[in-house]
């Protein structure tokens, strides 16, 4: 890694900010979804068809997907289904948005597997705070104030971790990443995913990086003879996971 890239690590944010894929081909609209989203602290990325939806899923992983109903290539619903239908998908959170607004259409939109129907046109504010109930209720980690797993605490207001009621010390790509780790337990994510997730897109870091800060909180974690839950997936990547690998 180059000095230039490790300035630029070292000046990323320690929060990870949830993720929202907007699914949706009206441009003006994504924008408006894009600006509201970023100034409520969220991620986003953008797909304009169902088919990219699903290859943008597999690529980078959102916390949850704003999806259109009325799509080119392939519509909302049968979006919603084929991610239902796969094991790494099969509990996303999926909000529909749609000028389909009749009963039908909602109950339509929620037996294919949705959390949440908002009709167009709609309120972002009100939309804002939907995502966030939905979050709360589906992945309640992207809205507390610490997070834990096994015998491990993160308090993210603290800024500190501990294992077994004993401080771990971290540094600050570590924090990332394990917080990362425990906002998808159990989730198996590839290097590239990590490194979109935890340094983020705009950051060119080596593959390998991620090995050496794996390496590095394993090392924290389980300094004292600690089962290792750092789960490593040949061919794969990486889980937070007590199952044995």
């Amino acid at each position: 890694m180059t000095a230039q890239a490790a300035a630029r690590r070292d000046v990323q944010t320690s929060s990870v900010k949830p993720h929202v894929l907007i699914v949706e081909d009206e441009t003006a609209l994504v924008e408006l979804l894009r600006y509201n989203l970023e100034q409520s602290g969220f991620r986003v990325s953008v797909a304009h068809d169902g088919e990219e939806a699903l290859t943008l899923v597999q690529e980078d992983m959102p916390d949850l997907v704003l999806l259109d109903w009325m799509l080119p290539l392939m519509s909302g619903i049968e979006v919603c289904r084929q991610l239902r239908r796969q094991t790494l998908t099969a509990n996303l959170p999926i909000i529909m948005l749609t000028a389909r607004s009749e009963e039908g259409d909602r109950v339509r939109g929620l037996d294919a597997g949705a959390d949440d129907y908002v009709p167009k046109p709609f309120s972002p504010t009100e939309l804002v705070a939907r995502i966030r109930a939905v979050l709360r209720r589906i992945r309640p980690a992207l809205a507390d104030e610490a997070l834990s797993y096994s015998d491990i605490v993160m308090d993210l207001v603290a800024h500190r971790v501990t294992r077994g009621g004993k401080p771990v010390h971290l540094g600050p790509t570590e924090f990332r990443l394990l917080r990362h780790f425990m906002e998808h337990p159990g989730r198996v994510f590839s290097r590239e995913q990590l490194l979109d997730s935890v340094w983020g897109k705009d950051v060119y870091v080596e593959a390998r990086t991620v090995d050496v800060h794996i390496r590095r909180l394993r090392i924290a974690l389980n300094g004292d003879q600690r089962a290792d839950l750092i789960r490593t997936v040949r061919a794969a990547g990486y889980a937070l996971d007590v199952t044995p690998g």
